[in-house]
């Protein structure tokens, strides 16, 4: 069965427009097995049932999810979601971890849904995506709340460093990411700012790696407007 060509007759942006959306649909289900086995993972090191239930919750949103994408793919284009290869399940480092990983994942999924939903032909099926945009809306708020749980109820690392020099050893890795940066012609302020708010973060009881790749990923993803601002301005 050949694809619908709802936009025939539409100029060249719509068309691009819409074949963007099927392509962004078919990725929003491919690998279904590791969202899984991430699930699996998160549920299984929940410290309490409260926050088993939240995720738990999420996850049967998300198989919902994939089930009405690839409903809506096969009446777009006739055709089945095509099969992507499957990639390893790697487990988070921790549970906080993963529910970092699950927080941004939400918030670049949203990112992605809202292109679908702009190119989609006929309001049966944006009213669709809207629905599952307004999912993911919430999915992001839960995260949070679990984040902030866990971040705030969790104890100090064990051997946290206790002497200048201590502290020295324990923050080299920043420094050297911080030189790096200063090899690669990164403007002076925006590495200031990101090795500052490094530092606020390992003084709360981050470790320093944690700690360089949240400040990454608030640059990243858009999170820090002046991150992003910083980084884009000459010395």
């Amino acid at each position: 069965m050949q694809q619908m060509d709802y936009y025939q007759g539409y100029d060249y942006a719509q068309q691009q427009a819409y074949q963007r959306s099927l392509q962004l649909m078919a990725e929003a289900v491919q690998g279904e097995r590791e969202d899984q086995l991430f699930y699996d993972y998160l549920i299984s090191k929940a410290p309490n049932a409260e926050q088993k239930d939240i995720i738990t919750s999420i996850r049967n949103d998300e198989i919902r999810h994939n089930q009405l994408y690839r409903q809506m793919y096969q009446q777009l284009t006739g055709q089945e979601v095509p099969m992507a290869p499957e990639e390893e399940f790697v487990p988070p480092a921790s549970y906080i971890d993963g529910i970092k990983k699950a927080l941004f994942g939400e918030l670049k999924a949203m990112e992605k849904y809202r292109i679908i939903r702009a190119g989609l032909p006929y309001r049966e099926y944006r009213d669709v995506v809207f629905e599952i945009l307004t999912d993911e809306l919430k999915h992001a708020t839960l995260y949070n709340f679990l984040f902030t749980e866990n971040r705030t109820s969790s104890p100090a690392p064990a051997q946290q460093p206790q002497t200048p020099d201590e502290w020295v050893m324990y923050t080299n890795y920043l420094v050297q990411e911080g030189l790096e940066d200063v090899r690669r012609g990164v403007p002076a302020t925006h590495i200031l700012q990101e090795f500052i708010l490094m530092g606020v973060l390992v003084g709360q009881g981050y470790t320093p790696e944690v700690a360089y790749q949240t400040v990454e990923e608030w640059e990243r993803t858009g999170q820090s407007k002046l991150l992003q601002q910083s980084k884009n301005r000459m010395n």
